[in-house]
């Protein structure tokens, strides 16, 4: 997972950066998939057309961000059969703690590659 290096420079120029933005450059996500993400919290189980809904966004923008956030696992998804037939898949964001967690996990790998760059500098440009 790779931190965005122009939103970073943006949030180490704020004192009190907000939760949403530090989550958007840690996990490389846009800002409506964090919301997205957020919303999911208080709506467990939810479609993409509940979401799309109480997001006031279209499906397709949804699907997508879902889809992300599902890669980042940030989210759970688990098919439900309908009674007619066929099937839905329902979504279900991970806990703020585990949230927290991967944030710290990421944080910490990049702080590791960084003290590592600086470390092995032997005051040699490349190039």
């Amino acid at each position: 997972m790779a931190i965005d290096r122009h939103r970073l420079v943006a949030l180490l120029e704020e004192s009190a950066p907000p939760f949403e933005e530090v989550m958007s450059c840690v996990f490389g996500i846009e800002g409506h998939e964090t919301r997205t993400y957020l919303v999911l919290r208080d709506r467990p189980g939810s479609t993409i057309e509940e979401l799309a809904a109480a997001l006031e966004r279209d499906r397709s923008t949804v699907n997508r961000s879902l889809a992300t956030l599902h890669d980042r696992g940030l989210v759970r998804r688990e098919r439900r059969l309908l009674d007619g037939g066929g099937y839905v898949y329902q979504y279900t964001a991970i806990a703020l703690p585990e949230t927290k967690v991967l944030l710290h996990e990421a944080l910490d790998a990049w702080t590791e590659t960084v003290h590592d760059v600086i470390d092995e500098f032997d005051g040699q440009q490349e190039g």
